[in-house]
């Protein structure tokens, strides 16, 4: 689609009543998308962006000029708990006296997240990692860094309002019918306006990236690439000349070939990580699998997440096996 991409602080009309903010993050994908939908006399806006300095002034500097049009901000939709959608979540609600609206399982998963910094947790996540095969070195830097969640988000508002897969939000006069999504994230909200045509993705369907599926420490036993690629399936439901507004990236069509491509990239690593497996190694051990590159202790949780969650579908459909030695430590191995 070829729409010009609004500069931190401005809106680019999507459609009549429908605008779209972009705000810059301090680590990839680098921008993630607001969309605004005309509510009454204000606005709704779906995500609020990380919390830092940066992201509070665009906030305020698109409140003030014409991304906003001198109409206030009247609602908030948080997708997912995750930073970049969840971070200013907060400071919106404070401010404007909102009540955001969230699916149940992402708004708890957000408070436990932002209240869970203690050792304890970082002690879970150092074992996790040390049984997937990585270096010692890694869970000391784990330990070291600490937890990050609540360095992103802003304190949380003590209440809330439940939204649920099924259910209809009404917005600006449309019915928006709430579709969650699984895999990225444990319950993420997208939305969908049978007249317009149109779907507010979140991270559940990208343009150009693949959304980062991972297996975490506080549920090693999920099959969270299971449960994304049935959630692909699920959307296929929906016409294929829909406007995909998705969370990073622009603004797109169509639908199916892009479902189509996520699930083949999946399929595809799916069958090179079984392959490496022939000789059975560790998580760590298989990480040049699936990425080219060496990874540094930034990006080394994501890049054993990831595995690991490919490992765990593998797994659930009988190709491999875990083999564990005398200190826990788990290798992987073909059935």
């Amino acid at each position: 689609m070829n729409t010009d991409i609004p500069l931190p602080g401005e809106a680019r009309t999507i459609l009549p009543g429908l605008r779209w903010m972009r705000f810059p993050l301090p680590f990839p994908p680098s921008n993630v998308n607001v969309w605004l939908l005309e509510d009454g006399d204000g606005w709704l806006a779906i995500d609020a962006g990380i919390a830092d300095d940066e992201t509070r002034s665009h906030w305020r500097t698109a409140m003030a000029g014409e991304a906003f049009g001198n109409r206030p901000l009247t609602g908030l939709l948080v997708t997912h708990f995750h930073p970049d959608h969840a971070g200013l979540m907060g400071w919106l609600s404070a401010e404007h006296g909102l009540t955001p609206m969230m699916t149940r399982i992402e708004w708890l998963q957000a408070r436990a997240v932002w209240y869970d910094t203690g050792t304890d947790m970082l002690q879970q996540q150092a074992e996790f990692a040390r049984i997937a095969g990585a270096p010692e070195a890694y869970s000391a830097y784990l330990l070291r860094r600490g937890a990050l969640y609540a360095k992103a988000v802003a304190p949380l508002p003590r209440a809330f309002r439940a939204i649920a897969d099924g259910g209809t939000v009404t917005i600006g006069g449309r019915d928006w019918r709430v579709m969650t999504g699984q895999g990225h994230a444990p319950d993420m909200a997208c939305l969908y306006c049978a007249e317009l045509k149109v779907l507010i993705a979140a991270d559940q369907i990208l343009p150009r990236i693949t959304p980062y599926i991972g297996l975490h420490a506080g549920e090693p036993m999920a099959d969270p690439l299971g449960a994304f690629l049935a959630t692909l399936e699920r959307f296929r439901a929906l016409p294929d000349d829909t406007l995909v507004l998705p969370s990073h990236g622009e603004p797109f069509t169509p639908l199916h070939a892009r479902l189509d491509a996520l699930a083949a990239h999946h399929a595809e690593r799916l069958d090179a990580l079984a392959e490496a497996c022939r000789n059975p190694s560790t998580t760590h051990a298989l990480l040049p699998a699936l990425f080219r590159r060496p990874l540094d202790d930034r990006s080394l949780g994501f890049g054993l997440g990831e595995a690991l969650a490919h490992l765990r579908r593998l797994e659930e459909t009988g190709r491999v096996e875990r083999l564990p030695d005398a200190d826990g430590v788990i290798a992987w191995g073909r059935r």
